[in-house]
């Protein structure tokens, strides 16, 4: 067929019960023409059933071909095949996971990484996988890989690190696109590992060093800005207040106490000092 999207599942003909019902009837009435034919025809029976019959769990799909023309889809469950005329070809349909290798990138800064990414896919149409594509597996890893270094050789290399999850929904959009018709869903891609070269890993470092000595330097400045606007409250209080002073110098003098090491401390009321001062300015008059 020219369209691949022409195969879809569909269910297969009733065909193989049909002949093996035949042969079940050829055979039990054989038994009134001849005992010996009857022998004959029941071991071959049970050699015919033991090829015909097949057991698909429930997460398993069978794609069935007749004289190597597509048949349809059978399971789960019982089926029943017609040996040497019909064959079949099982599909799973539980989630699948696909390792990306480790794919050399260069980003769209020139800056070579090595990326790694881990695929999940489930089989939605199993026609489509065995009849469109020799090996859905191998072919979906090889689009997931090409797909991965499309899209990361197209970022930058802050933003391939900083959105690493967008990035993965990109790939996982364009390689669902490219594996409709195979009948393949991708449910999720995600980047696992971003390797980047030594000394590009140094270069990230002290650039990481500078920016928290910068935030440092600043929130020491903020924190010296702020002291000096209280302090310079503290004073303004401290002058209009009478006597403030004086128990500020207290109180500094009860808190050099404390220390064991000996000191000695000659106290000088300020009320000398202001009345020196005030003397001083008579005299100048």
């Amino acid at each position: 067929m020219s369209d691949v999207n022409a195969y879809t599942s569909r269910q297969a003909s009733s065909m193989p019960l049909i002949v093996l019902l035949v042969f079940a009837i050829i055979t039990f009435a054989s038994i009134f023409v001849s005992t010996a034919l009857f022998w004959v025809l029941f071991t071959l029976f049970l050699i015919y059933l033991a090829l015909a019959v097949k057991i698909l769990p429930e997460y398993r799909r069978g794609v069935l071909f007749t004289l190597g023309r597509y048949d349809g889809v059978v399971g789960p469950g019982l089926i029943v095949i017609i040996p040497l005329v019909q064959s079949m070809r099982i599909v799973d349909l539980r989630v699948h996971t696909l390792d990306i290798p480790p794919q050399e990138v260069i980003t769209k800064d020139n800056v070579s990484v090595r990326v790694n990414g881990v695929v999940f896919y489930r089989v939605l149409d199993p026609a489509k996988a065995v009849i469109n594509v020799n090996d859905y597996a191998y072919a979906t890893s090889a689009i997931a890989q090409t797909t991965l270094r499309d899209v990361v050789g197209g970022v930058e290399l802050d933003q391939l690190l900083e959105n690493r999850d967008s990035i993965a929904q990109e790939i996982r959009k364009i390689v669902d696109e490219k594996t409709d018709q195979w009948g393949i869903d991708i449910t999720e891609i995600r980047l696992q590992d971003i390797t980047l070269p030594d000394d590009l890993k140094r270069a990230i470092a002290i650039q990481a060093e500078a920016e928290r000595e910068k935030r440092a330097v600043i929130i020491k400045a903020e924190g010296d800005l702020a002291a000096a606007q209280n302090y310079a409250k503290a004073a303004e209080i401290l002058a209009k207040t009478p006597g403030a002073l004086t128990l500020r110098t207290l109180q500094t003098l009860s808190d050099l106490s404390k220390d064991p090491s000996q000191k000695f401390y000659f106290v000088v009321p300020l009320e000398i000092l202001e009345s020196w001062i005030d003397a001083r300015k008579q005299a100048k008059k």
